[in-house]
């Protein structure tokens, strides 16, 4: 199969550290152009990583007819505006989460690729591990036993006040950057959708009112999912999930090492603990692949819009009972 022939949108750092290099390494993907606003920073960048094509706008890159599809890591707020454009330039879209600012936008996103009928979708690469794929596996075999609930924290440090993701209007703050993360695992873990949510969120007075602590409850047919996520704390991630008869829970589950292997720990009481191990793997990668496949093979991508929209739709209620301190309904 031919590779996909990628185009980077920005020189984000999470596309040149982490992403670009993993897709480098793919079978199905290449990345053949980079752009920047500043031709020199695509330059250097285009240098560094070994990128042919080096663009001084995103509307150069776009124009390319070589370029067959779009990796967009902008800040939140420019999702879905230049995946739209990338769109209507005939482009397929891998767009980095969460896919957009609202509900609405994301819709307006779903109109733009049923008018373009390209392939689009969001990059939430934990969707695609090895891992995470063996929990859902489990959980619908019954090892849980009857679900009963799931319980997740995602923080770390930050408060650089020019940093992106603490400026409010760009979509900055703890639930869009990593709140988004135990939303879409449970969702996917649970195999339901929340059918109402409640949340405590305590902004930055001092960083735009960005939250910078925001605690939720989704309460799901099955159980509730209860999470805390903040930009001010000391790093940690996890989540677990209990049923009647044992617990799961992934060792690094949202940014697992690529270079050593992934565990998961299943803990069935008197019965005892099993670890599970998964060779060392690169979840960029593999969500690189999948989505050049889904191109190519005219299939839906890991992650499909529809399934954005429904995460978005989940992140809004939180915010909304934030502030009404009342359920909120996705």
């Amino acid at each position: 199969m031919r590779k996909v022939q990628w185009g980077v949108l920005g020189v984000a750092r999470i596309a040149a550290t982490q992403v670009i290099p993993a897709m480098q390494r793919g079978e199905l993907s290449e990345i053949a152009g980079i752009a920047s606003r500043d031709l020199a920073k695509a330059q250097k960048t285009a240098g560094d990583l070994g990128i042919p094509k080096a663009y001084g706008s995103y509307e150069e890159m776009l124009a390319d007819p070589e370029i067959e599809a779009v990796y967009n890591p902008l800040p939140n707020h420019l999702h879905v505006p230049w995946s739209i454009r990338a769109a209507q330039a005939g482009k397929h879209v891998l767009c980095e989460k969460p896919i957009g600012m609202s509900v609405a936008e994301t819709r307006e996103l779903i109109a733009a690729r049923d008018r373009t009928g390209v392939t689009m979708g969001e990059a939430f690469m934990v969707r695609t591990h090895p891992q995470w794929l063996r929990i859902e596996e489990l959980v619908r075999a019954g090892r849980l036993g009857q679900f009963r609930y799931a319980v997740g924290s995602f923080a770390y440090f930050n408060v650089n006040a020019a940093n992106i993701r603490n400026i409010r209007e760009y979509g900055g703050g703890a639930l869009m950057d990593i709140g988004c993360y135990p939303v879409k695992v449970s969702r996917f873990v649970f195999g339901e959708e929340p059918v109402r949510v409640a949340a405590s969120i305590d902004r930055d007075p001092d960083l735009g009112g960005i939250d910078r602590l925001t605690s939720a409850i989704l309460e799901y047919p099955s159980g509730p999912c209860i999470f805390t996520c903040t930009t001010q704390a000391i790093p940690n991630q996890s989540m677990r999930f209990f049923g009647t008869k044992a617990s799961i829970e992934p060792e690094v589950p949202f940014n697992a090492p690529k270079d050593r292997p992934a565990h998961i720990r299943i803990d069935e009481g008197a019965a005892g603990v099993t670890l599970e191990e998964f060779p060392a793997c690169d979840q960029y990668t593999i969500q690189g692949d999948l989505f050049s496949r889904a191109i190519r093979e005219g299939d839906a991508p890991p992650v499909p819009l529809e399934d954005a929209l429904q995460n978005m739709a989940v992140i809004e209620a939180i915010f909304r009972a934030g502030e009404s301190g009342k359920w909120e309904k996705p």
